[in-house]
């Protein structure tokens, strides 16, 4: 097979392409066709980076129905093949750190992918995990930091969602989807909560487990797993990061819920109608995988949902708040703001970052190839305002994601 030579064209060529492919494969993923998609060249490769962007090539690998380019089919079997050979590596380790865990005392919870394999949602190979996730109490947060340490981890950012460990010897993470040799981090969380867009939204008493044993532990219910998944849902909407996979995990876990389930999640609202973040995630998983949450469920969330947010998100796609939108924009998820004293606090912060966003970028910049190689990345925020003013940037992950693609394989 050749290597492609394209160039990249015009961002709005890219933006259709990316568009076009990403929308696709959700509705492939959700309800698979046997119709090979009628794409150019350049639109195989979109949909390369489209698949890699969201997490779900080892899936395609499994379900579809119809053969593509040989480029694609190649793509789409490595990726599982390494998405297999990764899972067994975290899986060692999250053993390893759950033995090192029941010796010294304290009590571990897997969270979000790990949970899902531990429950046999998915099986080696499906589900791509860049991170393992992992829950303990603020008291037990320094001995758990000191645990991973000895396990040749080092501390590379704290912030207020969790600290992240990378391997002593790390290096930045690159290629196009799951890569052989791309670095395991390991994030610790001490609370579960997400910034809706500047609204600190927590939910640790839901997911911490009711009698925590030394080692690893399991949510409390199969409802605190879905809520923990629909709450890094909507954070990742706000941010427009959301990934296809997350979509599909919702899906895949709310077909084990029972209405005992549904009616714990609704009791966490007021008047029993659910948190008001909680709709616009699963709203959007009943767009591609209609069947998935029951009528009755989404009647209740709307009733505890603001009126902007929820009509706002109506209209929205995957493609809209996922990386497959290829333009930079100001003010995004403001809409999942609760007052014009919000609003006002999210543009201050937009405008003038604090010490913690700063960091996380230079953590970026140093272990991720998609920032290091970002010029708008190392731009202090004044001059990304005036960038942003005078012209229309490009996202840099999202380019990144392009540029790998296009080096593939035809």
């Amino acid at each position: 097979m050749k290597s492609s030579n394209l160039m990249i064209p015009r961002p709005e060529v890219v933006q259709d392409a990316l568009r076009k492919t990403t929308e696709a494969l959700a509705r492939e993923l959700a309800q698979p066709r046997g119709v090979t998609p009628d794409w150019s060249e350049f639109e195989w490769h979109a949909a390369r980076a489209a698949a890699a962007i969201h997490g779900v090539a080892p899936l395609l690998a499994a379900s579809l129905r119809w053969q593509g380019p040989p480029g694609w089919m190649t793509f789409l079997a490595e990726q599982r093949a390494t998405t297999v050979s990764r899972h067994r590596r975290i899986d060692d380790l999250a053993q390893l750190i759950g033995s090192r865990a029941r010796e010294a005392g304290i009590a571990v919870t897997a969270l979000k992918g790990a949970a899902l394999h531990a429950s046999g949602v998915y099986t080696a190979g499906d589900r791509p995990m860049a991170d393992l996730d992992l829950l303990v109490t603020e008291p037990d947060l320094a001995r758990a930091s000191k645990l991973i340490e000895g396990l040749q981890f080092r501390e590379t950012l704290t912030f207020w969602k969790n600290r992240v460990f990378a391997p002593n010897h790390s290096r930045k993470s690159g290629g196009l989807g799951e890569q052989p040799g791309n670095d395991i981090k390991i994030e610790l969380h001490w609370r579960i909560r997400e910034k809706l867009p500047v609204r600190m939204t927590d939910i640790s008493e839901l997911v911490f487990p009711r009698r925590p044993l030394p080692g690893l532990n399991t949510y409390p219910s199969q409802a605190a797993l879905m809520l923990h998944l629909i709450l890094h849902a909507a954070g990742t909407m706000t941010s427009r990061t959301l990934r296809l996979l997350q979509l599909h995990d919702l899906a895949l876990l709310a077909a084990r819920m029972t209405a005992d389930d549904w009616n714990e999640v609704l009791r966490q609202g007021e008047g029993r109608c659910g948190p008001w973040w909680v709709l616009p995630p699963l709203r959007l998983v009943a767009r591609y995988y209609p069947a998935a949450i029951p009528s009755s469920v989404l009647e209740a969330l709307a009733h505890s949902c603001p009126p902007l947010l929820r009509g706002i998100t109506a209209r929205r796609s995957l493609t809209d708040v996922s990386l497959s939108s290829l333009w930079v924009q100001a003010l995004p998820g403001i809409e999942w703001s609760q007052s014009i004293a919000e609003m006002l606090k999210y543009l201050a912060e937009r405008a003038r970052p604090d010490a913690e966003v700063l960091a996380t970028r230079k953590d970026a910049t140093g272990s991720e190839a998609w920032a290091a190689q970002s010029q708008w990345d190392r731009l202090p925020q004044k001059s990304r305002i005036l960038r942003w003013v005078t012209s229309r940037p490009t996202r840099s992950a999202t380019m990144y994601v392009i540029r790998a693609a296009l080096l593939q394989p035809q």
